[in-house]
Formats: C-alpha cells, structure tokens, sequence
C-alpha cells in the first residue's frame, strides 16, 4: 500500500498536470488576455454587427443542424440495435467517417457536389457560399453524435418492453413515445449536448463551404480567424472568449446530464 500510494499521486499529479499545460493555461492566458482592458472593451467587440452577425448565424445553423441530426440519429440509432438487414455493418461504418475525414475534405466534398458546375448541376438557390452550404457542412461534421450515444443504450435496455407494449396492442409509435424514448432520453440528451458543441466550433468544414462573407456567411469561428489575421487581436481574444463561455456551458450541461443517465 505504502509502494502504490506515491505511484497514484504521481500519476494524478502527471495527468492534472499535462491538462493544465494544454488545456488549463492556454484557455486561462485567453481569458486573461480578453479582459485586461476591461469589460466595456469586450462588451464593444462582441457588439458589433459583424460580431452579433456571426453569432446569430452560428446559433441558426446550430438550431437546424442538431434537430435534424437528433431525429437521424435516434432512427439510425433504432437501426443498428432492433434492425436486421444487409448492409447493416456498412452503415454501422459510414458513421464515423466524419470521426475520419478532415473537415476541410468535407468543405471540398460538398463543393465538387454543390458548387457551380457540380455533381448536382444548376440548382435553383445557391448553395456554396450561402447559410445552406454552412448547414450542410456542419450536419455532416455532427451526424455520429447522437448515433453514437443512443445505440449503446438500446442494446443495454433490450427490447422485452417494447415487445409487453406490442402484445397490449400499442401500435409502434405509441410503442416508441411511451416506452422507447423514455428509456433512452438521457443518452438523446447527452449526444445532443456533444451535437451542440461540435456544431458551434466547426470551423475546418464551414470555413471552405462558405465564403467567409462578412454578415452573411461568417460564423463565430470564422469571426476570430478574420480578426487574428487582421491584426486585431483583442477582437479576437473577445471572440474567443465568447466561443469558451459557450463552451462552458455546453460542459456544464454535460456535467448535469451525465450522473442522470448514468442512473436510468
């Protein structure tokens, strides 16, 4: 026991402390550096049209994109763990190409598809270079999330209720309402939490898909790249920050979530 005890600490101490030199310090030195001239300074930054342009895109985008990846990821989710079919592992695989591929891959992806003289043709809205581009980009960064989440906990459950539900001669959708989603609502919320987070920091993707047009296509990820490459560092710094209390609170939400589903 007394040979093992300073093994652990210095163990925990080597993990806390390769944390705080990647993790801790480098978001710390962000905050540090966004208000050391003040609140009013930031409170300015993060005002500006562009800045408030930017931050409502990226809340939109998010706002469309989770949604749909939360109904395809529980229906996938169903798929990989109730459904018998060929294909099946295919599937199971295709799922974490976003885990694979580099987003900038992804933003050239949806180009050769989309773009002017794409796969596609000539369709009757853009697409690239627009909100549905930056939409398109960031649904696919966040498809595995949900999936990812919900399909571990529908094969723990099992099917023995949804089976009880069906011989009392509830259809399946009263099936999936009643018994189904409750059973895995804290792994729904949990993938849904993650969705978020990616989805509000993608940059790799949304960065070539959309043009990075100020007030129109920019995003807050974009937002601080401009600003860094023009010098304005403080801008930057306020933007970030404002990426980090978002995130934060997405750890928070997490934090919340986890002990409940680890209770259901």
């Amino acid at each position: 026991m007394t040979v093992d005890r300073p093994w652990r600490i210095g163990l925990r101490s080597f993990a806390l402390g390769y944390l705080a030199l990647l993790l801790i310090v480098p978001i710390g030195l962000v905050f540090f550096r966004t208000f050391e001239h003040g609140v009013g300074a930031v409170w300015e930054s993060i005002t500006t049209p562009a800045a408030v342009s930017a931050f409502w895109l990226t809340i939109t985008v998010t706002a469309i994109a989770v949604p749909l990846n939360t109904v395809f990821g529980v229906l996938c989710a169903l798929a990989l763990a109730r459904g018998r079919f060929r294909g099946k592992a295919i599937l199971d695989a295709m799922i974490d190409l976003p885990f694979a591929i580099s987003p900038v891959v992804v933003g050239l992806a949806l180009i050769l598809v989309y773009g002017r003289g794409g796969w596609l043709g000539d369709l009757p809205f853009q697409v690239i270079f627009a909100v549905p581009g930056i939409v398109l980009a960031t649904v696919f960064i966040s498809v595995p999330f949900v999936v990812r989440e919900v399909t571990p906990v529908l094969r723990e459950v099992g099917d023995d209720q949804e089976q009880a539900a069906s011989t009392l001669g509830a259809s399946r959708w009263q099936s999936f309402w009643r018994v189904t989603l409750p059973s895995i609502r804290w792994g729904v919320a949990y993938g849904v939490v993650l969705s978020v987070a990616r989805c509000i920091g993608e940059f790799g993707a949304v960065s070539v898909v959309s043009g990075k047009i100020s007030g129109e296509t920019e995003t807050l990820t974009l937002l601080v790249e401009k600003r860094f490459q023009n010098f304005d560092i403080a801008g930057a710094y306020a933007a970030s920050a404002l990426l980090a209390f978002i995130a934060l609170g997405t750890l928070l939400a997490m934090t919340r979530i986890n002990p409940r589903r680890e209770d259901a």
